[in-house]
């Protein structure tokens, strides 16, 4: 198995990770923020949700090897941006377990519920389109996996912006049937990068920093103009 195949089965891996936690963990936030489930539920949530963070980082260092040969300034900023994805849902978990705290005490909670509704509009909603549009951008440019599926995220990514800042504006909830439709096509373009990079991984041929020199020509290209080194 090549490296690139390696990195693109953890990064497969790892997004289907984000599914196997991400929908969980919300049914278990939610009943917790509804009041309809034991205090214990608190903390299976935060674990659900740790676990959700820490894949979110991975996918973005397993594909950052693969994508910075696509391009640099966008394969950083994936990193950049999963990194901040992955900060907001911590600090989801903090307020999730200071709510619970505090309702153990006796105390009000709406700040730290609002807290929460925030990080959860910043995260999994602005900071996804964010991501989609970058790494969309990367595998369309790079043609590392079949083009319609960065397709999917980059027509859904302003979807979701859009939706995003209606929420933010008061025009519905998050959790609204237009915030949850508006959030399908990213959620798509996740899970089909998911299944594609296990099963197939990226496209071969991908070219290496050392395959180029400094003004992006071969050496082979160099050696067919008449080209050497040294003279």
């Amino acid at each position: 198995m090549t490296t690139d195949r390696r990195l693109a089965l953890t990064a497969g891996l790892l997004y289907l990770a984000t599914f196997a936690t991400s929908f969980p963990g919300l049914a278990l936030r939610t009943a917790f923020f509804d009041g309809d489930a034991a205090p214990a539920t608190a903390g299976s949530a935060a674990l659900v949700e740790l676990l959700l963070a820490a894949a979110c980082v991975g996918t973005a260092l397993a594909l950052f090897p693969i994508a910075r040969r696509v391009s640099l300034p966008l394969a950083l900023g994936f990193v950049v941006s999963r990194t901040l994805e992955a900060a907001m849902i911590m600090t989801g978990v903090l307020a999730l377990l200071a709510t619970a705290a505090v309702r153990a005490a006796g105390g009000g909670d709406d700040a730290l519920v609002a807290l929460h509704d925030a990080s959860f509009l910043v995260g999994p909603a602005f900071m996804s389109a964010t991501n989609a549009l970058l790494l969309g951008s990367v595998m369309f440019r790079g043609r590392l996996v079949p083009r319609v599926i960065p397709l999917i995220g980059l027509i859904g990514a302003p979807l979701l912006l859009a939706s995003s800042i209606g929420v933010l504006f008061g025009a519905w909830t998050q959790t609204s049937a237009v915030g949850a439709i508006a959030a399908v096509p990213v959620a798509l373009w996740e899970l089909a990068l998911g299944v594609w990079l296990t099963v197939r991984g990226v496209a071969p041929g991908i070219p290496r920093p050392a395959d180029h020199g400094p003004r992006g020509i071969s050496p082979a290209s160099d050696d067919r103009h008449g080209m050497t080194r040294g003279t």
